[in-house]
């Protein structure tokens, strides 16, 4: 069952991954009902896992590791996010797009990118002829996965108990994993599609390398464009003018988990260098007032004379 499109079933993923996608995005512009989109996506992951497995057919021990990982993983992930949105209701960030057919398509189309991309190391990983023993990089990436995918699930559920209190109604999520980090999930999201890079590794030849690209773009995607900027951009209009708010962005890591007391000593150089706190997350977040601003007004001298 060797050969399917390409040797590397690069084309083949492709092409379910497309059809996959458009599936879901003529429901979704059909019906307007967009609460299937991240379990469009996280789904997808787990078809061409299991699709690149079933067709090459070997079975090697490393194939079905890595396969089962991406499995667990996107079903867990899809099936917690299908249930999120289905009890906190309509997904808003389609408020603007959900009735622009060319935007939606726009969307779906980068979702569909993103699936295929990021898929890499396990799709060429689960194609390749090559079966060296099991080295030190396997025992690294599956070590890298469990860290990743442990705190990514702690974090989505630590969130979602902390939403579904009526008593945190309207304030930010500031507990367990999230006292360490402002974005928990996806730190472990990341760290967990490096895992599965590294993990992959040991199979790799000359151009295959490439797929390196899969970690990197779901980490530039969730650092600069679709992740951690819009949530950002969200918590600074709603808690922006709250002084706890602003000291718990102050003392808490953007991305990799730190104690808050090590981080909001830190330089900023070195937060900006190192740690990907970067302007851009704090754009919109409303400039303080001078501390002459918060006094009154009118304040009384020694000698008994008001001033102001």
């Amino acid at each position: 069952m060797g050969r399917v499109l390409d040797s590397n079933f690069l084309a083949l993923t492709a092409i379910v991954t497309v059809g996959y996608q458009l599936l879901f995005f003529i429901v979704t512009a059909l019906l307007k009902f967009d609460k299937v989109t991240d379990f469009a996506g996280s789904t997808n992951f787990v078809i061409l896992a299991i699709l690149t497995l079933v067709v090459k057919g070997s079975w090697h021990f490393r194939q079905v590791v890595l396969s089962l990982l991406v499995i667990i993983w996107g079903l867990r992930l899809g099936f917690f996010l299908l249930m999120r949105i289905l009890q906190w209701g309509e997904d808003r960030r389609f408020d603007k797009i959900r009735g622009n057919l060319g935007k939606l398509a726009v969307f779906w189309i980068f979702q569909a990118m993103w699936v295929w991309t990021v898929s890499l190391p396990v799709t060429v990983a689960n194609a390749s002829n090559r079966t060296p023993l099991i080295q030190a990089a396997d025992i690294i990436g599956w070590i890298m996965w469990s860290v990743g995918f442990s705190v990514e699930a702690a974090a989505d559920q630590q969130k979602l108990t902390f939403k579904s209190s009526p008593q945190n109604r309207g304030k930010w999520c500031n507990v367990g994993l999230w006292k360490y980090t402002r974005h928990p999930n996806y730190f472990g999201e990341i760290f967990l599609w490096w895992g599965v890079f590294v993990a992959s590794t040991p199979v790799l030849e000359g151009a295959e390398w490439l797929v390196i690209l899969g970690p990197i773009f779901l980490t530039l995607l969730l650092l600069f464009i679709s992740g951690i900027p819009l949530l950002e951009k969200s918590a600074d209009k709603k808690f922006g003018n709250v002084d706890e708010y602003r000291l718990y962005k102050r003392s808490t890591s953007p991305l990799i988990p730190l104690p808050p007391v090590i981080y909001k000593n830190l330089p900023l150089w070195f937060k900006t260098t190192f740690l990907f706190e970067f302007p851009l997350y704090s754009r919109n977040l409303p400039r303080e007032k001078p501390n002459w601003c918060r006094t009154s007004r009118v304040e009384r001298r020694s000698d008994g004379l008001k001033i102001g």
